[in-house]
C-alpha cells in the first residue's frame, strides 16, 4: 500500500529556489514533485543543452531536498507511468496517496499560470497558489507603477527600483551623481586585448541526453553530454557568481556591448539560466557585485556595476512586469505586419554573412549569445527582412538556455522586432552593416562589402535597413528619434533610391542563399 500525504506541492523546472520559505521546515504528510514531461519538451524546438540543462537541474534539485529529510517523487520522462503532463501526473499522484491538498507556486509562464489555475478548478481537494519568493517585485507591480502614465519607459522604472530598495544610492540620488552610465558601456574590444578565458564547468548530462534523444524529442544545437559546461546546481551557480565579480566584473560595463569572432564570452555572466532558474536570486547577485565594487573601487568602477544592475534590477524585473501587464495580446502583436519565413540558415548557421554565421553558429554550438548578439544581429536582421514574429519567438525561445517565455517574448516581439509598435523599445533597433562594424570585428574577411549598398557583393544589411523605413514610411516617418534617418532618405536622389530598393528586393527575393 503506498505512503498517504496530506499535501502535494508541485515544483516546476524553473523553480529551483532552495530558499523558499516551503523547504524551512520538513513535514512528512507533504509530497513534493518534479516531472519531465512531453508537454514541456514539444511545445518548441529547444536547444539539446537547454533541455539537458533542465533535466539534470531537475534532478539534482530533488536530491538536494532528498538529502535535507523532505519527502520527493521525482518522474523521468521515461518512467512508465509518466503520463506526460502536469495535470494527468498530478491527477494520479492525488488518486494513489489520498492527497488533501494541492499546492503550486506561481509560474512565471502565462502559459503555465492559467493551465495551472484552470487545474485546481477541476480537482476536488483545497488548493493553493505560493510566490516564487524570487524577484524583486511583484507580478503587478509594474503596471502599478507605469498606471496613468503615457509612456513605459524602463529608466523611470530603473531610477524607482534604485530609490525603493535603496541600490547604490546616496540619500535620494544616484551614487556617483548619475543614474546611468550607458554611454561609457558601448567600446569595441580592442584589437590586442585578449579577455580571460571563461569558467567552463564540468558535468555529465548523458543520463538525461539518452531520456531525450530515445524519446525522439525534436532539438536543435550540438552538445557534448559528458562535458557540459553549465552550471546544475545552486553551489556550481555561486562559482560562476563569484568567478564573475572576480575576473570579469571590472571591465563588464566597457566591453558589454562588444563583438568578437575568437571570443563569445568577453566578460560577461552567463548567469540568467542560474537566474531564471531560480538557482541564484537576483538579490544576492546584485549584492555581490556592489560587494565587490565597495571593496575595490579602484579596481572597478562604478559604470562597471551600475550597467550590471541595471540589466538585473531593471531590464529583468522591468520586462517581467511587461509581460505580466500585456499577456496574452503580447504574443500577437505584429505592427509592422511581418509574414516572411525565418531563413532556414538560422537552423544551421549557413550563410555568407560572416556576422550571422557566427552568431547564429555560436547559438547553435553553446545554446548561448550575449544580448547584442541577439539583438544586433540576428533580431536586427530578422527586423529587416520583415520575418513574422511567430517565428522569431519560436527561434529565440529554442535556442537559448535562459530562454523562458516571460523573459523571451518581450525581448524579441518587443525590443528586437518592435512587433509592440514601441511598449518595450523606444524606437526600432534597426542599424546597417555601419553598427556592427562599429562593435565588432565580424566584417572582416566577410564575403560582403560593408561599405557597399547596391553592387552584387554589397553586404544585405545595408539595402535592407533602407528597404525596412522606406516600407515603413507611414508608421514611422514621425517618429521623434528617426527624423534623422528620413532626412537623409529624402534627400537622396530617385535613382540612388531605386538602385538600393532593388538590392533590397533582390536579397529578400534570394534570401536563403546570402
Amino acid at each position: 500500500m503506498k505512503k498517504k500525504y496530506k499535501t502535494l506541492r508541485l515544483i516546476l523546472g524553473d523553480q529551483l529556489n532552495s530558499k523558499h520559505s516551503w523547504y524551512a521546515s520538513k513535514d512528512d504528510a507533504v509530497l513534493y514533485v518534479l516531472m519531465e514531461v512531453r508537454s514541456e519538451t514539444d511545445y518548441v524546438w529547444h536547444h539539446i543543452q537547454k533541455a539537458c540543462a533542465f533535466f539534470v537541474a531537475m534532478e539534482v534539485f530533488a536530491e538536494y531536498l532528498k538529502s535535507e529529510g523532505h519527502e520527493v517523487h521525482y518522474i523521468k520522462l521515461d518512467d512508465a507511468h509518466n503520463k506526460q503532463s502536469f495535470e494527468k501526473n498530478c491527477d494520479a499522484l492525488i488518486q494513489s496517496h489520498g492527497i488533501e491538498c494541492f499546492q503550486y507556486q506561481l509560474p512565471d509562464e502565462y502559459r503555465l499560470d492559467k493551465a495551472l489555475a484552470s487545474y485546481c478548478k477541476k480537482v476536488f481537494i483545497d488548493t493553493k497558489a505560493f510566490d516564487t519568493e524570487h524577484f524583486f517585485t511583484q507580478r503587478g507591480e509594474v503596471t502599478a507603477f507605469f498606471e496613468g502614465k503615457k509612456l513605459l519607459l524602463m529608466e523611470n522604472f530603473y531610477r524607482h527600483m534604485r530609490k525603493e530598495h535603496n541600490i547604490l544610492m546616496q540619500g535620494t540620488e544616484p551614487e556617483g551623481g548619475q543614474w546611468n552610465y550607458d554611454q561609457d558601456n558601448r567600446r569595441k574590444l580592442p584589437k590586442d586585448h585578449k579577455p580571460l578565458p571563461p569558467l567552463l564547468l564540468q558535468n555529465d548530462v548523458t543520463s538525461q541526453y539518452k531520456r531525450i534523444t530515445e524519446a525522439k524529442i525534436r532539438t536543435i544545437g550540438s552538445i557534448t553530454p559528458s562535458d557540459f559546461p553549465w552550471p546544475v546546481d545552486r553551489k556550481q551557480s555561486l562559482e560562476l557568481l563569484y568567478h564573475f565579480i572576480n575576473n570579469c566584473l571590472p571591465l563588464f560595463g566597457t566591453f558589454q556591448d562588444a563583438i568578437h569572432t575568437e571570443e563569445w564570452y568577453l566578460y560577461h555572466s552567463r548567469l540568467s539560466f542560474s537566474l531564471n532558474t531560480k538557482m541564484l536570486s537576483p538579490h544576492e547577485v546584485i549584492a555581490a557585485a556592489i560587494t565587490a565594487w565597495e571593496s575595490n573601487k579602484k579596481h572597478i568602477y562604478l559604470n562597471q556595476v551600475e550597467g550590471f544592475v541595471r540589466q538585473i534590477l531593471g531590464w529583468r524585473e522591468y520586462m517581467r512586469g511587461i509581460y505580466w501587464m500585456k499577456m496574452p495580446e503580447f504574443a500577437s502583436l505584429n505592427f509592422f505586419k511581418h509574414t516572411r519565413k525565418l531563413p532556414n540558415w538560422y537552423w544551421t548557421g549557413k550563410t555568407k554573412m560572416n556576422c550571422l554565421r557566427h552568431a547564429i553558429e555560436q547559438s547553435l554550438k553553446g545554446a548561448y549569445a550575449h544580448h547584442i548578439q541577439r539583438l544586433m544581429v540576428t533580431g536586427n536582421f530578422a527586423l529587416l527582412a520583415g520575418i513574422a514574429p511567430d517565428e522569431v519567438d519560436f527561434w529565440y525561445l529554442g535556442i537559448y538556455i535562459d530562454a523562458i517565455q516571460w523573459v523571451e517574448i518581450t525581448n524579441t516581439r518587443g525590443m528586437s522586432q518592435y512587433a509592440d509598435s514601441g511598449i518595450t523599445g523606444s524606437k526600432p533597433y534597426a542599424a546597417s552593416a555601419n553598427y556592427i562594424h562599429k562593435m565588432s570585428n565580424y566584417c572582416e574577411g566577410c564575403h560582403y562589402d560593408r561599405k557597399e549598398r547596391t553592387s552584387e557583393n554589397a553586404c544585405p544589411f545595408n539595402s535592407l535597413y533602407w528597404d525596412f523605413h522606406d516600407r515603413n514610411i507611414k508608421k514611422l516617418e514621425n517618429h521623434p528619434r528617426l527624423r534623422m534617418v528620413y532626412n537623409l532618405w529624402n534627400k537622396m536622389q530617385a535613382g540612388q533610391k531605386e538602385e538600393i530598393l532593388n538590392r533590397a528586393a533582390y536579397c529578400l527575393e534570394n534570401i536563403e542563399i546570402l
